[in-house]
């Protein structure tokens, strides 16, 4: 439960979550431009507060991330296994 907090958490608050990215500190926009977790909430709040279907971007941003981190992993387990 503790290392969820700690990879999450973080994630979190350095996503558009809580605060817009235009409000954030130079530094910690850099971070919500790079955090995926900034598309998934961008794509949500498009889809259910302005009811808007222009979120073909943050799909494609997400997918990217995702096919990158299991690539990742796939290729970690491959040399853990040897």
């Amino acid at each position: 439960m503790g290392i969820i907090g700690a990879i999450t958490m973080p994630l979190f608050f350095a996503s558009n979550a809580l605060y817009p990215i235009d409000m954030m500190p130079e530094g910690i926009k850099h971070l919500a431009i790079v955090n995926p977790l900034t598309y998934v909430v961008d794509a949500l709040r498009k889809l259910l507060t302005y009811n808007s279907y222009e979120v073909l971007a943050d799909i494609a941003i997400t997918s990217i991330f995702v096919l990158i981190s299991v690539a990742a992993a796939l290729k970690m387990l491959s040399k853990i296994i040897e």
